[in-house]
């Protein structure tokens, strides 16, 4: 990039002497000669970046797609400065959702096992007096604990799943950035997830100031780009970000070679008789509140008939909340069945995923019965030990073939590849959040084709949902607003003519 073009960026000389440097040198760094295992040719491109942006005392948000080994980059990036300086003793702290606890852990081990790290997490948690090499700890706890993290000033600060301090203004997003660190590192598979400012928020976190002041970045690049759609404004931005952004794709020439194929396929089911009564009975009690309301009020309702009618469409029994619900109310759950028995015969697991809770129990139920053997179900009010000990299970007993996940809880972070096979239970707005899940299964590792369905309900909101869906695939690309909330502002007659059934 022009560095003359980035100079307003930086708060003094010396700032900007060090990113001149930075960018005038590229080096591909030897691999630790303790790393157990041996990095990709892509990985060992982005290790190489992290160093040298640390060396240089820049933060990075490596932010390839989901599943191309974002961890072992960085942990790699640890071990090659313990190994280059073991006189310099200073701890790494790396944040992670408490999901993603026990996946950190198994990948240290695997990969850096010549690094000493320390969980702290917990109710009966004790801050360590003895030195690690890393503290691997989660967003609430430092929240909590924020006091115990000031005391030192890292060697990095690492966050995984970024997008946790996307909202620059909740009490979570500013216990993380008063973290000192040399430097901090971003890790997430969407940099952008629906909105610039969530964007900026993480780069704040890793080079605070450099985009400006939250005001001034609205001003200059979120209006011009997601209101006036300017490609030129849009294109500043990236140039301007570029040093200290990497993003590697699934789709790149050089990185698809290295994974098996992705099969997608849309399954189309159709309304049961009891789901048909449901839908339009919802429809016509809720368009008179509809009609009769303004503001805030109104914005409500309509979020509220979409989750009804989504509901409707899964099982009549979500939504009616019917304790002993059969597979033959609904159309969704026939066309499970079906599939799931050819899944089934064909000797491979399987991950549904659903927004869900309610949702994943009813699946879990009907199904466990229905083939007469046990379906797991991962969800967010189990502990951290009960969602470890039910991923080990699926991914290394045989005997389990079925896999439920709510979307939330399965979606990000996790490995699943022991599924060659993906169902989409129920369509999300934002494709980000289905594509992050299928990553589960579609990452390193994976050894077989991935077969994807998904599942939509014929003439109803789902259609809608599908058709906006792929055109917002483009759209997330611009970095533009991707989610449900622009249907509250279409008129009365709008709304009957997108959520009308259609058969």
């Amino acid at each position: 990039m022009n560095t003359d073009q980035a100079k307003k960026q930086f708060k003094t000389p010396k700032e900007y002497k060090r990113f001149k440097k930075l960018v005038n040198e590229t080096k591909i760094y030897d691999e630790p000669s303790s790393l157990n295992g041996q990095l990709r040719p892509y990985q060992k491109i982005g290790y190489s970046w992290l160093v040298q942006n640390i060396k240089y005392k820049f933060g990075s948000i490596l932010a390839d797609d989901m599943g191309l080994g974002k961890t072992i980059q960085i942990l790699t990036a640890i071990l090659y400065f313990k190994e280059q300086n073991p006189f310099d003793n200073r701890p790494s702290l790396i944040i992670v959702p408490p999901t993603l606890i026990s996946n950190w852990e198994n990948e240290i081990n695997k990969f850096t096992p010549e690094l000493s790290y320390y969980i702290y997490h917990g109710s009966g948690r004790t801050y360590p007096i003895e030195e690690y090499d890393i503290i691997l700890t989660s967003y609430g706890v430092v929240r909590l604990d924020l006091d115990l993290f000031m005391d030192d000033t890292w060697l990095l600060c690492v966050i995984d799943e970024a997008q946790n301090i996307k909202n620059p203004n909740t009490e979570q997003t500013k216990a993380i950035k008063s973290i000192k660190a040399r430097t901090k590192v971003a890790l997430t598979g969407t940099p952008i997830e629906n909105r610039l400012m969530d964007y900026w928020s993480i780069f704040d976190f890793v080079n605070r100031g450099y985009l400006s002041t939250k005001d001034d970045f609205k001003r200059n690049y979120v209006v011009p780009i997601e209101k006036l759609e300017d490609e030129e404004t849009l294109k500043n931005l990236r140039e301007i970000a570029k040093p200290f952004v990497m993003r590697r794709l699934k789709s790149d020439d050089d990185i698809k070679k290295e994974l098996p194929d992705k099969f997608v396929n849309d399954i189309y089911c159709t309304l049961s008789k009891k789901q048909i009564k449901l839908y339009n009975a919802i429809l016509d009690e809720i368009f008179f509140d509809i009609e009769n309301s303004k503001g805030i009020q109104r914005k409500g309702i309509i979020l509220k008939i979409l989750t009804a009618l989504k509901q409707t469409c899964n099982h009549p029994a979500q939504f009616l909340d019917i304790k002993k619900p059969k597979i033959s109310e609904s159309g969704k759950m026939e066309l499970l069945v079906d599939i799931l028995q050819n899944i089934l015969d064909s000797g491979e697991k399987v991950i549904i995923f659903t927004q869900y809770v309610e949702m994943g129990k009813i699946i879990q139920d009907l199904i466990s019965k229905k083939f007469k053997e046990e379906v797991l179900f991962l969800h967010g009010s189990q502990t951290l030990k009960e969602k470890t000990r039910i991923i080990d299970t699926f991914q290394e007993d045989e005997n389990y073939k079925i896999f439920v996940a709510t979307l939330k809880t399965g979606g990000t972070g996790l490995n699943l590849t022991a599924a060659q096979n993906v169902i989409h239970y129920d369509l999300w707005w934002n494709p980000a959040v289905e594509n992050q899940a299928t990553d589960r299964v579609h990452r390193i590792g994976q050894e077989n084709d991935v077969m994807v369905y998904r599942f939509i309900t014929k003439g109803t909101l789902e259609e809608t949902i599908d058709a906006i869906s792929k055109h917002k695939i483009d759209l997330a690309a611009k970095s533009i607003s991707n989610d449900e909330t622009f249907i509250t502002e279409m008129t009365n007659e709008e709304l009957k003519e997108v959520l009308a059934l259609r058969i």
